[in-house]
C-alpha cells in the first residue's frame, strides 16, 4: 500500500483531505498537526510536529518514508495572510519539505496553491496560459514555490502536481468567509452585511475539493491544476440562495462591507485538466453543499448557544 504525509492535516482543507484519503482505501495516512485534534479513523496516524522544525521534520520524514507528499500547510489566518512575513517562512519550510521528501525516498508530491497566484483583472484563469502576477504577498510565495518544485522536482526526478486553489466553502470554515459570514447572522436573525456582491467567482464545496486533490495526487498528471466548480456566478446569487433557505432576504445588507483594495471583478477557472486529465468530477452541486453548510452551522448553534456564536 501507499503511504502518504499530508501536512496542514487538522485545518479546513486537509481534515477534509484526510476522509477523503481514508475512503479511497488507497494509503496509509501519517498527518501532520501542530495540535492535539480530535479527529480518529481507521488507517491515519497522528503526528504532532512543527513543520518549521527542520531537524523534527527530517527525522519523521526518515522514519515515516512516505512515498506520497500531500502538502498543505500554510499561514492562512484571515485578515493577516495576505501580507504576512509569515508567508516568507513557509516558503523557506515549504523548500525544506520537499528535500527531506526527496531523500526519504519520495516519488510523488501535491502542493496546494492559490488562484491569488493569477494576475488580478484576468478574469477567466487557464493554468499555464493566464499570465501570473500576484497582488499579495501570500499570491507571490504560492508562486515563488510552484517555480521551485517544478525545477526541483525535474532535478530529483520527483513526480508534481500543484493544485491551484480558488474559493471554498463548507462546515468548519471560517466564519469571516463569505457563506458562513451570510448564514450565521441569519440563522441569528441578525443583519447579514455584504458587500455589492456584484463580483464573479467560481465556489467548490469543502468535500469537492477534498476529493479533487485526493484524484489528483493518485494521478499521473504534473503541472498547475485548477480546483474549482468550473461554475463562475455572481456573490449575490450566492447570497440570495442562502437567503431563501433561511427566510432572511429582509436581512441582508448590500453594500454596507467595503470591497478589498485591488480585488478583482471577476475571477473564475478554467478546469479542462482537472475534469479530462485527471478525470475528476464534481459530487455536490451548490444547492446541496450549502445546505450542509446551513446544517452544520444549525448543529453549532444547537451545541453552543446563540451568543458563543
Amino acid at each position: 500500500m501507499k503511504k502518504v504525509l499530508v501536512t496542514g492535516a487538522s485545518g479546513f482543507i486537509g481534515n477534509a483531505c484526510i476522509d477523503a484519503l481514508a475512503e479511497s482505501g488507497q494509503y496509509e495516512i501519517h498527518a501532520i498537526s501542530l495540535r492535539k485534534h480530535d479527529h480518529v479513523k481507521q488507517g491515519v496516524f497522528w503526528h504532532l510536529l512543527n513543520l518549521h522544525d527542520y531537524q523534527a521534520t527530517r527525522e519523521l520524514m526518515t522514519q515515516v518514508r512516505p512515498s506520497h507528499l500531500l502538502h498543505l500547510a500554510w499561514h492562512t489566518t484571515p485578515g493577516d495572510f495576505w501580507h504576512s512575513e509569515e508567508n516568507y517562512k513557509w516558503l523557506q519550510t515549504s523548500t525544506d519539505l520537499l528535500k527531506t521528501f526527496a531523500s526519504a525516498g519520495g516519488k510523488r508530491c501535491v502542493i496546494s496553491g492559490s488562484c491569488a497566484e493569477y494576475s488580478t483583472g484576468t478574469g477567466h484563469c487557464l493554468e499555464d496560459v493566464t499570465p501570473l502576477n500576484p497582488a499579495t504577498v501570500y499570491g507571490q510565495c504560492k508562486n515563488d514555490l510552484h517555480s521551485m518544485q517544478k525545477v526541483f522536482c525535474t532535478q530529483a526526478g520527483l513526480s508534481c502536481a500543484w493544485g491551484r486553489i480558488f474559493y471554498i466553502y463548507g462546515p468548519h470554515e471560517p466564519r469571516q468567509k463569505l457563506v458562513s459570514s451570510v448564514v450565521l447572522p441569519l440563522l441569528k436573525r441578525e443583519p447579514a452585511r455584504c458587500s455589492h456582491g456584484m463580483q464573479i467567482r467560481d465556489y467548490m464545496y469543502i468535500e469537492d475539493v477534498a476529493s479533487a486533490f485526493v484524484a489528483l495526487l493518485g494521478s499521473e498528471v504534473e503541472g498547475a491544476v485548477n480546483i474549482a466548480s468550473g461554475q463562475p456566478l455572481a456573490l449575490k446569487e450566492v447570497i440570495f440562495k442562502i437567503a431563501d433557505k433561511l427566510d432572511g432576504h429582509s436581512l441582508v445588507q448590500f453594500g454596507v462591507r467595503p470591497v478589498v483594495d485591488n480585488e478583482p471583478e471577476s475571477l473564475t477557472a478554467d478546469i479542462n485538466r482537472l475534469s479530462r486529465e485527471v478525470g475528476w468530477q464534481p459530487g455536490y452541486s451548490l444547492d446541496e453543499g450549502l445546505d450542509l453548510t446551513i446544517k452544520w452551522w444549525k448543529e453549532q448553534l444547537s451545541k453552543k448557544g446563540l451568543e458563543s456564536l
